[in-house]
């Protein structure tokens, strides 16, 4: 190799180094550069939909189902057993109180009728008898003996009791025999007939349905975790099924106890006007339980529910901060805050998946509804 050749790679050599060195550092520079742009340390901002807390009037409601009844409704049944010899009344009858719904055959109890009316003739006629002899020997006074006198008389007495006895047999008799005939024990209208002429009844059988129809009601029941905010005089919204209509009605008995199988408590709603309606029919409806001129209410999809209490998440400088509250627990979607909120306070609306210091940022900023939508109603 030349002197010429071998200078070159010894100059080559001694600055190669230098030239990864800066080399390594412009890429030192370039991937500062972009993590730094990046910023991979800092976690991104989760968009949240949230509410800006506003004070406003709030209406608490309960939704429930119902079902169309009559105000006056009655099972007759008869109250004799024997076997149905007529039914002079078909479904849908209106029929008044004291008409003649069915006829049980009397035969047995006409004899006894008959019985009793004959013994009780007789007695009439013995104490005919007894008074006229009575009659006779008193006239005789002094002829007859004291003894025979007095006799007659004690006859006379004992004669008109047995009247007096035969005639309360009798009395009961015909009550007895008025049962084979079953009457309406109000006015209204026939709703079912259970029974057919020529079976054989006892007074544990319903025979027919008998109600007032002019006066309905909506009989419902409510979970005893609300049954003592439930108040005779609080108004409702009626929906009756396959009408769009709402009707207004008002809660008119509150039962005093609660159904130990099923834990509901049964309570009665009339309309406020008269309606018209088939028994049995659905009716759904808010009962107003509580109207507050000023009050604040959340999601029920805020509230965080933990051991120590209810909370939500407000948003404060991007941060979602845990924030402890008291709320009207109720079966809405919406629920009041009684405590720990203020109006301007912004709450994330879902607090799914939130935890405490997490940055957000708000999707929209909406005011707060001032008015509780219920889970199902009207």
């Amino acid at each position: 190799m030349s002197d010429a050749a071998r200078k070159t790679q010894h100059h080559q050599g001694r600055h190669w180094p230098w030239r990864r060195i800066f080399g390594a550092a412009a890429l030192l520079v370039l991937g500062g550069t972009l993590y730094y742009y990046f910023q991979p340390f800092t976690a991104k901002a989760t968009a949240v939909s949230v509410e800006t807390i506003t004070s406003g009037p709030v209406t608490r409601v309960l939704a429930v189902n119902g079902r169309i009844a009559a105000m006056h409704s009655v099972n007759v049944r008869s109250s004799v057993s024997g076997t149905l010899a007529a039914l002079p009344i078909a479904e849908g009858a209106d029929v008044r109180l004291g008409d003649v719904l069915a006829r049980i055959n009397p035969a047995g109890q006409e004899a006894v009728v008959r019985q009793t009316r004959a013994s009780l003739d007789a007695g009439r006629v013995a104490e005919t008898l007894a008074n006229a002899n009575y009659k006779r020997l008193a006239s005789l006074k002094g002829v007859v003996t004291r003894t025979a006198i007095e006799t007659a008389a004690s006859n006379a007495r004992s004669a008109a009791e047995d009247v007096r006895r035969l005639a309360a047999l009798y009395d009961q008799a015909e009550i007895e025999l008025a049962k084979f005939t079953v009457r309406a024990p109000i006015s209204g209208t026939v709703l079912s007939i259970d029974a057919e002429p020529g079976q054989l009844i006892d007074p544990a059988k319903a025979l027919i349905t008998l109600a007032d129809l002019d006066l309905l009601i909506v009989e419902t029941d409510v979970d005893e975790a609300y049954s003592n905010q439930i108040k005779v005089g609080m108004p409702a919204l009626l929906k009756l099924v396959g009408e769009s209509k709402t009707r207004n009605g008002t809660v008119h008995f509150v039962a005093r106890n609660v159904d130990a199988a099923t834990g509901g408590m049964a309570i009665k709603i009339r309309f406020d006007e008269a309606v018209s309606a088939s028994i049995g029919l659905t009716v759904t409806m808010n009962i107003v339980v509580d109207t507050q001129n000023t009050a604040l209410s959340v999601p029920r999809a805020a509230i965080v529910r933990e051991i120590t209490g209810s909370s939500v998440f407000v948003v404060s400088a991007g941060i979602a901060v845990r924030q402890p509250v008291t709320v009207v627990e109720w079966p809405s979607d919406r629920l009041i805050v009684s405590g720990g909120l203020t109006i301007g306070d912004v709450v994330i609306a879902d607090a799914t998946s939130i935890v405490e210091g997490q940055r957000v940022e708000a999707a929209s900023l909406p005011v707060a509804p001032t008015a509780l939508q219920p889970a199902a109603g009207p």
